[in-house]
């Protein structure tokens, strides 16, 4: 396996890991966020009352992102063992 390959296969990885993860934590911190300005201005801290909303909205896109997730993860997957005679591994 040369150098080259092995940057272009960590960098896709990288990339697939940043489509995977990115729905749920940006949905986390928008969720949390509005929380945390809501409890600001009633002045309301409770703590579970932000944990709850995000975990809601996590799995709720969870739920209709799930199948794009698998797929990608699938995807890379299928073309990391494809690719293994080519790099030489085998």
């Amino acid at each position: 396996m040369t150098q080259e390959l092995a940057l272009f296969y960590g960098e896709q990885a990288l990339v697939v890991t940043l489509e995977v993860a990115g729905p749920l934590l940006i949905t986390a911190l928008v969720v949390g966020s509005v929380i945390s300005v809501l409890q600001a201005v009633t002045q309301v801290q409770e703590i579970t009352l932000v944990f709850v909303p995000k975990i809601l909205a996590s799995f709720l896109v969870l739920a209709l992102m799930g199948g794009y997730m698998l797929q990608t993860l699938v995807a890379l997957g299928t073309e990391m063992f494809l690719s293994i005679p080519q790099a030489g591994g085998g």
